[in-house]
């Protein structure tokens, strides 16, 4: 791993460096973006960055400067020999009191990348009891504050899962942990709307322009009819569910096996789309 800290490489990344009153640290006060490194270089980098900016805005954090950040990737990244990976860009409030509120403090930003294993042919998920509340201050945005999701991740993989999906209170479809959901119903591919509180994944997104999956919100039990399901993520692409549940939904249909050739078409067209 190599790890950039608020204006240089750190040249060992066991050395303490963030300090420990850091309001992203002590509660979770920070957005983050997980972007895919193909061959040394950051895929879509561009949508992650509009996507940090934007989460910070709603957390209410101050904008990170978008050169600093191009330069401790390009930093991080060069010599690198990565021909998969992982790069992690992390932007906090900084220093604050303990406690709920924020110190005023200088920001803190993090980039840190490391190599990452292809994921999974396909994959086994299951529906977990909590629920997103697509009302919250944070709906939608992709912040550090991630025990909710670790909770549900826990609780697929004593299950022999990677992945946990939930509704949301109105008890429709929302997301999974670390991905987002699409399913086919009579051939067609659909994927819950923004509004259900799910993140605005890149991956997401690319997939709808790309695949042509139509956004709607129906009840998290339109998965029983699903005839296909699918999970897209920054580290999945678009990985076929073989299970959900204790439903056994076979090898991937006509439709999902059209979203991967396509994803894998385009993705090679263009490093930033």
């Amino acid at each position: 791993m190599r790890v950039w800290f608020n204006g240089a490489l750190v040249d060992d990344v066991t050395t303490p460096a963030i300090r420990v009153d850091d309001h992203g640290f002590t509660v979770g006060d920070g957005v983050f973006e997980a972007v895919k490194v193909l061959d040394g270089r950051p895929f879509a980098l561009t949508r992650h960055l509009d996507r940090l900016v934007g989460s910070a805005a709603g957390l209410g954090l101050p904008e990170p400067d978008r050169g600093e950040v191009e330069s401790a990737v390009a930093a991080v990244l060069e010599g690198q020999e990565l021909p998969l990976g992982r790069l992690r860009i992390t932007w906090t409030a900084g220093p604050a009191p303990m406690g709920s509120g924020r110190g005023g403090g200088p920001p803190s930003l993090v980039v840190a990348a490391s190599p990452m294993d292809p994921a999974a042919a396909s994959t086994h998920a299951v529906r977990v009891p909590w629920v997103r509340n697509e009302r919250s201050a944070v709906a939608g945005l992709k912040t550090t504050s991630y025990a909710e999701n670790v909770v549900a991740l826990a609780y697929a993989r004593e299950r022999g899962a990677t992945e946990a999906i939930m509704a949301n209170t109105l008890g429709n479809l929302c997301e999974g942990t670390g991905s987002n959901v699409c399913y086919v119903i009579d051939g067609e591919a659909r994927t819950p709307t923004l509004a259900s509180g799910c993140l605005a994944g890149v991956t997401r997104a690319l997939v709808v322009e790309w695949c042509g999956v139509r956004e709607v919100d129906e009840p998290l039990s339109v998965l029983d009819e699903a005839e296909e399901i699918f999970l897209v993520s920054t580290t999945r692409d678009v990985q076929p569910l073989s299970r959900l549940d204790g439903r056994d939904l076979g090898e991937p249909g006509p439709v999902t096996l059209e979203a991967m050739k396509t994803w894998s078409d385009r993705e090679a067209e263009s490093i930033d789309p």
